[in-house]
């Protein structure tokens, strides 16, 4: 994951990452980690074992996403078990917002240079009717199957979906949200 990281920052920002800190992790506590930090002339810190404080900024972040994380999940009642889709659904809602140490400006902004769009953004939880494929020629027959709407697709200009006819995730375009509705809160 680290060396795609690195292809990414240098692809999409034309940077090249000169240190990697980490918390001691024996993932880069080998000879195959150091080696490839020192053929692209990384230098890694560790922090001490047990010494969070030593990494604060990441921690205090890694706690804001884990708040709003709790939040969503608060919010639509999901069961624990969409955790994941929490936490990863609120990274791309903290990147939209403004915030003061940026001077009022959104990560999004200042990272890509243009103010991000809002008009896809959608209440996380809520109910949404997917397009369904296997509708007949039947008229009668259901145009929508009922999911529940968990955030947004990193792979695909789509929506991330639960089914709950089949309880299985998907991503589709092609849906129609009810925004006040919220599935799992009876």
């Amino acid at each position: 994951m680290l060396k795609m990281f690195l292809n990414f920052v240098q692809t999409h920002f034309q940077c090249r990452v000169k240190t990697v800190r980490s918390d001691s992790a024996l993932e880069f506590d080998s000879d195959l980690c150091r080696d490839f930090f020192a053929s692209k002339g990384i230098v890694h810190q560790a922090t001490c074992v047990d010494r969070p404080q030593q990494n604060g900024l990441v921690e205090r972040k890694h706690r804001h996403v884990l708040e709003i994380a709790r939040a969503l999940r608060f919010h639509a009642r999901l069961p624990l078990m969409y955790w994941a889709d929490c936490v990863q659904t609120a990274p791309y809602i903290i990147n939209r917002l403004p915030t003061p140490v940026l001077n009022n400006k959104t990560p999004f902004e200042v990272l890509f240079g243009k103010k991000p769009s809002y008009a896809h953004l959608k209440i996380f939880g809520c109910l949404a009717f997917a397009y369904n494929p296997q509708r007949t020629t039947d008229k009668f027959e259901p145009r929508g199957v009922p999911c529940v709407f968990l955030g947004y697709s990193d792979t695909e200009k789509g929506y991330r979906l639960l089914s709950m006819l089949t309880q299985r995730c998907f991503v589709s375009r092609d849906m129609r949200f009810v925004e006040h509705v919220f599935p799992f809160q009876k």
